[in-house]
């Protein structure tokens, strides 16, 4: 019978993987260096796999190490799970947390799921409002905690994702040949839309905004009925949209940033436990296989892909 994998050796490769360093690592799980790297050693030697390929002076996470890397998630997460379903002293109360539409649509399933089984005594209320709303529901102490577009002009938030901003039309009408492009986007005050009409802008592009709404649901709607173009972030993509390149046309976007927001509460506790279930559950989270069944322009998803930052993927310091 093959031995268990160690997960010690586990959670030090995640840690590696997540400061981008052999010696930030071992301060993190206070180890010494020499110690982290004979962890990985023998993690490679269990696997039989190289799990680390030198890139100059740097170690990169092979083929093999990134696919380690959602397994020893998942693992960890679980042996967490395990844990707190036979502790006495599980966590209690309520805590509020705040999240645009599109994000709750895509993520809170994961979220929820996840923080709903390691802490079935905490009742969870939900607000769903776009990011401006939220921060100031933060600042007023409505909420513990938000999950919200990040803003760099600001710095609001802890940043827990990026995806690429992606230019995105019908998939089954060519609205982004129209003279005049009819756009559908958040409020003036939404950092996608800001981005969007600078670039088409630069472009020289003209364009007028047909749809102007805080609903994700009315956005999605309006492309895939064919009557406006967007921007969304990957996470939002659906079946029947076409994402558009520079290969189209169109100028290449911000990354967009997906952070939280802590409000100020009597229960850090609490907090910090949801906090750290949306961070496992972002990093569990990609696109559904039912939805890559060729409902997306694949040509431009390969370019937008290139973009998508990989927290972990350059290792210093073995």
């Amino acid at each position: 019978m093959s031995a268990p994998l160690d997960l010690d050796q586990l959670q030090t490769f995640i840690m590696i993987a997540d400061t981008g360093s052999f010696t930030k690592a071992a301060d993190e799980v206070h180890r010494t260096q020499s110690a982290v790297s004979m962890q990985m050693r023998r993690l490679e030697e269990r696997i039989g796999k190289p799990l680390f390929e030198k890139d100059g002076r740097v170690n990169r996470l092979t083929e093999e190490g990134e696919r380690l890397l959602s397994y020893a998630r998942r693992l960890l997460h679980l042996n967490r799970e395990t844990l707190a379903a036979f502790d006495d002293a599980r966590l209690e109360g309520t805590i509020r947390i705040g999240t645009p539409d599109d994000y709750a649509d895509r993520f809170l399933p994961e979220i929820m799921a996840r923080f709903a089984r390691t802490n079935p005594k905490v009742e969870l209320t939900v607000v769903c409002e776009p990011t401006p709303g939220l921060v100031e529901h933060i600042k007023r102490g409505n909420l513990d905690l938000a999950l919200v577009t990040h803003n760099d002009a600001r710095g609001m938030s802890e940043v827990v994702r990026r995806e690429p901003l992606l230019w995105v039309t019908s998939a089954n009408h060519a609205t982004q040949d129209q003279e005049i492009l009819p756009m559908a986007f958040g409020r003036p005050t939404c950092v996608w839309r800001r981005a969007a009409c600078d670039v088409l802008d630069g472009m020289g592009r003209e364009y007028r905004v047909l749809f102007n709404s805080f609903s994700a649901t009315v956005i999605t709607a309006a492309v895939l009925s064919g009557l406006a173009m967007s921007v969304l972030p990957e996470c939002a993509l659906r079946p029947g949209m076409r994402v558009l390149s520079e290969a189209d046309g169109f100028g290449a976007l911000p990354d967009c940033k997906i952070g939280i927001m802590r409000g100020h509460t009597t229960r850090p506790d609490l907090v910090d436990a949801l906090a750290r279930h949306i961070c496992e559950s972002l990093d569990n989270i990609s696109i559904p296989a039912s939805e890559e069944a060729g409902s997306f322009d694949f040509a431009a998803m390969a370019f937008a892909r290139v973009k998508r930052t990989k927290p972990g993927s350059v290792m210093q310091g073995w």
